[in-house]
């Protein structure tokens, strides 16, 4: 019997998905939650395992292109007893229309279009809290995406005058763009424009052409890109989201950074000495890692105006400590959160952080573990870079960066010794936060990790 793949929705607020990767040819035998393709969202990739055994039948969407969710993707010529809906759970919403298009993947030699605007970023976008009305005049309910919310904020549109050709009426992002591009767009009402977070809305390439979102356009003449002996290679979604990410959070933010240096020599011998044990005791690997993230949770406490948002002119503190943490893929990057660290032991930590890590890689993140984070953490000094600059991860006020762990020589009590040192670096928003809390608490973090005294055993 013939078993429909549809595309499945990957959390309560995403309603398309783009399929990325088929890794199965139509004639091609499948067993039962084999991988089958791999999508792309507007908050983290999974892959998507095949709902029955049997022979793939039929791809019917192919790899760049979104669709709604629902939309059946392919056909699996059943052998045997038929299996359930993939992996997240199903919703029973009528069958979406007609499937989106995507936008061209490469661009010529001297492309005349810009490429149409990026999906969300992987890590999790600021949210929009001056919303357009929740209702059109006719009293109806206004549906769209969290994406397509956030670019009606950064262009001032109302989309109570927009057509929604998703399902059940929902404004897509093609509906938006092309508003966008034709002009036709509905600006909001001076007053709902007051209070909108100040945002340059980007101009429509030269000699017309689709809407680019800022990220994506060039920042110099084409013609001093295009030369000489190259190969024109488009970004894939999720270098977009990040293009996007970016450089709408330097757009929004006032970036301040203040650096400190901390001798983790105790916690380096703690670590040398333990990491064997540690693994076979707990079946998991000790790194440095558990060890910032602990220090940052004990600083957090004592400056909570770090562990914040900025909504406008209001200051969002929060109360848990959701740490981002990002991690480097072969394809990108992604910031998974570890929710309530403050509520964690060392071995949770660990536990945790190791977890997200590793599923990132493997692609097995839910969107809302890539969500909610209320500070974030960069660890370039893991490829040995010895100190960094981060973008702040949206919508916080505050990231560190630790650069790598190595011996210098420094003085200590007027004599010169070798210790085990790192360089941290607090990138901040200064619209929230003061060089001197800025300096206290990277100050507090600091003096946790050299003064560490937390068994790990």
């Amino acid at each position: 019997m013939a078993v429909d793949v549809i595309m499945p929705q990957m959390g309560e607020s995403i309603f398309e998905g783009t399929i990325t990767k088929w890794f199965k040819k139509p004639g091609d035998r499948i067993e039962r939650d084999e991988p089958l393709f791999e999508i792309s969202t507007d908050k983290v990739d999974a892959e998507i395992p095949a709902p029955a055994a049997g022979v793939l039948k039929e791809i019917k969407v192919s790899e760049g292109k979104t669709v709604p969710i629902q939309t059946v993707v392919a056909v699996i010529e059943a052998v045997g007893e038929s299996a359930a809906a993939p992996g997240p759970s199903p919703v029973s919403a009528p069958a979406p229309g007609k499937a989106e298009a995507s936008k061209a993947a490469a661009a010529p030699p001297v492309p005349a279009v810009a490429p149409a605007a990026a999906a969300t970023p992987a890590a999790a976008a600021p949210p929009v809290t001056t919303a357009p009305p929740a209702v059109r005049g006719n009293g109806q309910k206004i549906r769209s995406s969290p994406l397509v919310r956030r670019l009606a904020k950064e262009h001032h549109v109302d989309l109570a005058g927009i057509g929604g050709s998703g399902a059940g009426g929902r404004i897509s992002k093609k509906d938006i763009l092309a508003a966008l591009e034709s002009g036709g767009a509905p600006p909001l009402a001076p007053a709902a424009q007051a209070i909108t977070p100040s945002v340059t809305p980007s101009e429509p390439p030269a000699g017309g052409g689709a809407m680019a979102h800022p990220a994506l356009e060039n920042a110099v003449p084409r013609e001093r890109i295009y030369f000489g002996n190259y190969e024109v290679r488009p970004m894939s979604a999720m270098r977009q989201r990040i293009a996007e990410h970016m450089v709408a959070s330097h757009r929004v933010s006032a970036h301040v950074y203040s650096i400190d240096e901390a001798d983790m020599t105790r916690i380096a011998k703690i670590r040398e000495r333990s990491k064997a044990s540690f693994e076979t005791k707990y079946g998991t690997k000790l790194t440095y890692m558990p060890f910032f993230v602990r220090a940052c949770v004990e600083g957090l406490r004592v400056f909570p105006t770090v562990n914040a948002s900025a909504d406008g002119t209001t200051i969002v503190l929060h109360r848990e400590i959701n740490v981002g943490i990002a991690v480097a893929l072969d394809w990108g990057l992604i910031v998974p959160v570890l929710k309530k660290a403050e509520e964690k032991n060392f071995l949770g930590l660990v536990r945790g952080i190791n977890d997200l890590a590793e599923r990132a890689r493997a692609k097995k993140l839910n969107p809302e573990e890539v969500q909610e984070a209320t500070f974030s953490i960069t660890n370039p000094g893991i490829y040995g870079g010895l100190m960094g600059l981060p973008v702040i991860n949206q919508p916080n006020v505050a990231i560190l960066c630790i650069g790598a762990v190595g011996k210098r020589p420094v003085v200590i009590d007027d004599a010169i010794a070798i210790r085990s040192m790192v360089y941290l670096t607090l990138s901040y928003d200064h619209r929230v936060v003061d060089g001197a809390t800025a300096h206290q608490f990277v100050g507090r973090v600091k003096s946790y990790l050299e003064g560490w005294n937390e068994e790990v055993l």
